[in-house]
């Protein structure tokens, strides 16, 4: 998670989720344009992934995502450009929005680890930025 003093990436935000249940359980209820802060067209989950396994390395020209590990954890590289910086998503109860023009990177994953993500529209290849000097040429930065 982030540390007190740290301010997010531009655009990322991290939401506690609410978690109902009573002695036989837990549950954290999501909907769309309440807890997500977009409409659903697309669900996928990431798990498997062996030790010391990274994955991502991309950013979306228009995409939306939320991202949060239902079982498990790992961390989530983002950078906007001009910094880096790297979020735990290890509750089940919080997420991270994740807007376009955000390069993503995962890693650190536990091998327990379940990462749900909710995308605001179908899979398209083309909305895929897959190298990381594209991104920079993109976004106008440079290191």
């Amino acid at each position: 998670m982030l540390l007190p003093d740290q301010e997010i990436i531009a655009g990322c935000e991290l939401i506690e989720l609410p978690v109902r249940g009573d002695e036989r359980g837990s549950l954290v209820p999501m909907e769309a344009r309440r807890e997500v802060p977009f409409a659903i067209e697309r669900v996928y989950t990431v798990f498997g992934t062996d030790q010391g396994v990274r994955r991502g390395f991309h950013a979306h020209r228009e995409l939306q995502q939320f991202a949060l590990s239902v079982a498990g954890g790992c961390t989530m590289v983002l950078d906007d450009g001009e910094r880096r910086q790297k979020i735990r998503l290890d509750r089940p109860n919080v997420g991270l929005t994740i807007p376009p023009m955000v390069w993503h990177e995962m890693e650190d994953f536990t091998p327990d680890c379940v990462l749900l993500v909710l995308a605001d529209a179908p899979y398209a290849e083309a909305d895929y930025i897959r190298g990381y000097d594209d991104f920079l040429a993109l976004v106008g930065a440079g290191r």
